[in-house]
């Protein structure tokens, strides 16, 4: 019995430090010794479009890889919804889908690519 309460009460503290670390968003910043001035490292990096879209088609192709019986490269990619359902229920449109999906994603002529 005190095994359970404990393992209870540990299980709660866990789970309430942890939701009060992600609670609320915190900017960090920096002070120049120089200058004496404070400078946010909020900075925005610039990539190059076809930098996304290698980074969204690897990410499509491991869903496909890995969730493919779920849709899940095709949630990720933005299929209609209708569609998605009957690819889970049809079991990926008999398989063959799924490896016409693959290609697509593999070749970039994916439509949400």
């Amino acid at each position: 019995m005190k095994f359970k309460i404990i393992l209870s009460l540990t299980l709660l503290l866990l789970t309430s430090t942890s939701m009060f670390a992600v609670g609320f968003p915190v900017t960090r910043t920096a002070v120049n010794a120089v200058e004496n001035t404070v400078e946010e490292e909020n900075q925005v990096e610039l990539t190059s479009p076809a930098a996304v879209e290698a980074d969204r088609q690897l990410v499509a192709i491991l869903l496909w890889l890995f969730l493919g019986g779920f849709a899940g490269h095709r949630w990720y990619l933005g299929s209609p919804i209708g569609w998605n359902i009957l690819f889970i229920l049809t079991a990926g449109f008999f398989i063959v889908g799924w490896i016409i999906d693959g290609v697509e994603i593999l070749t970039g002529s994916y439509p949400g690519l």
